[in-house]
């Protein structure tokens, strides 16, 4: 080969590479884009915007770097409409508009209110949220409505989102979506609409892991005793699961690690990995958490992702 053609070949494998780095983002694209390589964790409870007093404001830019750094690939970014839920509202517009920033990293969900006035004929609430679903919305929550749980406006709402197939993250403590111990206005509800995906969070909900709770409010401390509701529960029905994501998620396991460690291997394919991230620089403590626990691998691979990925449908 002589020198001119030497520089000739060494020019078209200088372009063809610039050309296959700049036309397949999906494998030079820096973390902050819209494509990532394939990571540790879908996190199933994320919020954007402000949410209380002394809260941040968090922007979805801002979300999707924190994702980068704790080795995140996907997010779901929860609105929230209930007056009982947050200080600061946060609608389902800007959920969905944060998707379509960063449509390879975040998961739009929608929420409702029950007792919004133009809801009172079913058939209006169910269209509402197929708009929602058309939009990109893969589920109903946060869904933190000062109600009991099973009250028929609430009830309503979930047999719309049982028609519409839209699971629901609910929240459960002693002011939001309220119960008894045992979790038997819970148990109506899933009963009551089989065809419904639940996604269980909260203090009340994660305060039911044991036998012996004595309130569904505040984080429990001690060991955890046989008989928790939420094992009843997953044991009859097989449209539960829970969200291990805040305060609650991690106290339910961190309370009582033996306990704990079991749980999440006997559940393994009932339960999401989630953070409820809302602000910049909050502590979360699931990840050393869970690294803490030696899980096995096929235990990670359901809790961290493929749990997510089948309940949402995001292969689909």
């Amino acid at each position: 080969m002589n020198r001119r053609e030497f520089t000739k070949t060494v020019l078209a494998t200088s372009s063809a590479f610039t050309f296959g780095r700049f036309s397949a983002p999906g494998l030079f694209a820096g973390n902050s884009g819209n494509s990532k390589k394939a990571s540790k964790y879908i996190d199933v409870h994320t919020h954007i915007g402000r949410y209380t007093f002394g809260n941040k404001n968090l922007s979805p830019k801002q979300l999707v770097e924190w994702m980068d750094e704790h080795d995140i690939e996907k997010s779901v970014v929860l609105p929230l409409v209930s007056p009982e839920s947050t200080v600061y509202l946060q609608p389902p517009s800007k959920a969905l508009d944060a998707a379509k920033e960063f449509p390879d990293r975040l998961i739009p969900f929608c929420c409702v209110d029950p007792r919004t006035a133009v809801f009172g004929n079913a058939k209006y609430l169910t269209q509402i949220l197929k708009k929602y679903k058309d939009q990109g919305a893969k589920g109903l929550g946060e869904h933190k409505v000062g109600l009991l749980f099973d009250d028929p406006l609430m009830m309503r709402l979930y047999g719309s989102c049982e028609e519409v197939g839209l699971p629901v993250l609910f929240h459960i403590d002693t002011k939001r979506g309220k119960d008894e111990l045992g979790l038997p206005r819970l148990e109506n509800a899933i009963k009551s609409h089989p065809n419904l995906t639940f996604i269980g969070h909260g203090p009340g909900w994660w305060a039911s892991i044991t036998g012996s709770a004595k309130s569904l409010g505040g984080y429990s401390k001690g060991k955890v005793t046989e008989g928790g509701a939420i094992d009843r529960l997953m044991d009859k029905y097989p449209n539960i699961y829970g969200d291990l994501s805040a305060g609650s998620g991690a106290n339910s396991i961190s309370r009582d690690k033996e306990f704990g460690r079991d749980f999440l291997i006997r559940r393994k394919d009932r339960l999401m990995f989630g953070t409820d991230y809302l602000q910049p620089g909050q502590a979360v403590s699931q990840f050393e958490l869970f690294d803490s626990l030696n899980l096995p691998e096929e235990v990670q691979a359901s809790i961290y992702k493929n749990n997510a990925i089948r309940v949402l449908k995001l292969d689909s």
